[in-house]
């Protein structure tokens, strides 16, 4: 496998047999925990980062293999679970109930996100549906934690 291929499916994880997306999103929480050491800057600054390149690569891996949005590729769910996590309070409650806020919302893709995943095309398009689901998450997170302190 070339270099492209190992990004978008974010170093293999989404050659997994069952639920390459999960997995991918799993995969995706060292990513998390990394950048979240290094402080909210720094975290912004890498899932911007993640964010862009994954557009190009899931686009290059588009061409190179055909096809819209194989569920090999992963690494839309890593830049989407990078916005469910961002600026929010890091705990072991948070990362799980963002994993299922971000798989959930990602699985089931309601308005918007599902009209997003059909109509927007190319690399743009695999990555949008996560980034919403991602953006979702984040601002039902932001409001549990500010509101309620739930997290």
């Amino acid at each position: 496998m070339n270099w492209v291929s190992l990004l978008a499916t974010f170093f293999y994880s989404g050659l997994s047999p069952k639920a390459p997306g999960t997995v991918g999103t799993v995969a995706s929480i060292p990513l998390v925990l990394f950048a979240y050491y290094w402080g909210s800057t720094i975290y912004v600054v890498l899932t911007m980062l993640v964010v862009i390149s994954s557009i190009f690569v899931c686009q290059l891996y588009e061409q190179q293999n055909g096809g819209h949005d194989g569920g090999e590729i992963v690494i839309d769910e890593v830049a989407g679970f990078l916005i469910t996590m961002a600026l929010i309070p890091l705990t072991v409650k948070s990362v799980v109930l963002g994993f299922i806020l971000f798989r959930l919302l990602d699985i089931l893709k309601p308005f918007p996100i599902s009209y997003l995943d059909k109509k927007v095309k190319g690399g743009f398009g695999v990555v949008l549906d996560d980034l919403v689901a991602g953006l979702i998450a984040n601002i039902i997170l932001q409001v549990l934690h500010q509101k309620w302190a739930l997290i």
